[in-house]
């Protein structure tokens, strides 16, 4: 299979790192914003043409798909030029960051039939695929999941602590990771949804510190605590309090709630979620199915963010 990516940043290193592991899927373009880094990561990735511009590279010969691994702001209109120029496309969390963005991705991907898929990749740790194997053969049910996410990025930087073009955002961006997993693992729709946030930072516009509250159909409920202020253990956090025993999953790792850890190493062919994430996405596209985290399916994710920025906007 031949695809392009988009995004010549720590995820499109993230993806590169995948698409090696997998095989069988060449990159024929990279695209990236800095044309000299962007050719600096193609060497390295033997991708033999690069360019800053994204329709050029959909134009390549035999290319069939996109994954896009680009600034937030970018994703919505990027999606629905790969879906325009007729490819199948993943693009990373989140989809959008407005509530039309993310619909008008949703009604093009139903218009053209193609594979959308977005990178809740929360869908795909094995940590968190352990918990839903059980939940789905009936041996857990959720009560309660308490999430922490937590940074320290005063500054308008990225995961590797360089200087951002665009601005992160803990609602649209973080919250979506959690909004998500807590409606794919109780296997219901959001019903409650309330969110505080903290004073806007001077320059960078956004809330710092945010809380939010959810409510399940199944009668669970999620509370989430987000931060770019937390000089502490950094990541997101996820503790499941089930009906039988807690669990607490660390990205691809679990423990239960006496800090005893849980192997998972047999859950799928790898312990990467991004790989896991990628693996799905090729599959359905060879396969002719939905896959796992289409757009489709997180649709409803962003509404209940979309209400919750409501709510924010209405507090101040």
């Amino acid at each position: 299979m031949k695809i392009i990516l988009a995004g010549a940043g720590a995820f499109g290193a993230k993806h590169l790192d995948a698409i090696q592991a997998i095989g069988n899927v060449e990159v024929v373009s990279l695209v990236g914003g800095n044309l000299q880094r962007t050719r600096e990561l193609a060497k390295k990735y033997g991708i033999g043409h690069v360019t800053t511009g994204l329709s050029e590279a959909l134009n390549r010969p035999g290319v069939e798909a996109a994954i896009l691994a680009t600034p937030t702001p970018l994703h919505a209109a990027q999606a629905i030029a790969c879906l325009k120029a007729g490819k199948h496309v993943q693009v990373e969390i989140p989809l959008a960051d407005r509530w039309s963005e993310a619909q008008a991705v949703a009604d093009l991907q139903q218009q053209t039939g193609l594979t959308c898929m977005v990178g809740h990749t929360r869908r795909f740790n094995p940590s968190h695929q352990w918990i839903h194997r059980r939940i789905a053969k009936g041996e857990l049910a959720i009560q309660q999941m308490d999430v922490q996410t937590y940074f320290f990025r005063r500054t308008n930087i990225n995961a590797l602590g360089q200087p951002r073009s665009w601005t992160d955002h803990l609602l649209w961006h973080h919250a979506a990771h959690t909004v998500d997993l807590f409606t794919y693992q109780t296997g219901s729709s959001v019903t409650i949804a309330h969110a505080v946030q903290g004073p806007i930072h001077p320059t960078l516009g956004i809330a710092m510190d945010m809380s939010i509250q959810l409510k399940s159909a199944s009668g669970a409920i999620c509370t989430l605590s987000l931060s770019f202020n937390n000089e502490g253990p950094l990541g997101t956090f996820f503790r499941y309090i089930c009906d039988h025993g807690t669990y607490i999953a660390r990205y691809d790792d679990l423990i239960d709630g006496k800090e005893q850890k849980i192997d998972v190493s047999h859950i799928d062919v790898s312990m990467n979620g991004i790989e896991l994430q990628d693996r799905e996405f090729f599959r359905a596209i060879q396969e002719h199915r939905e896959p796992n985290a289409s757009v489709a399916q997180v649709l409803p994710c962003y509404r209940t963010l979309a209400e919750l920025e409501r709510q924010l906007l209405a507090q101040d």
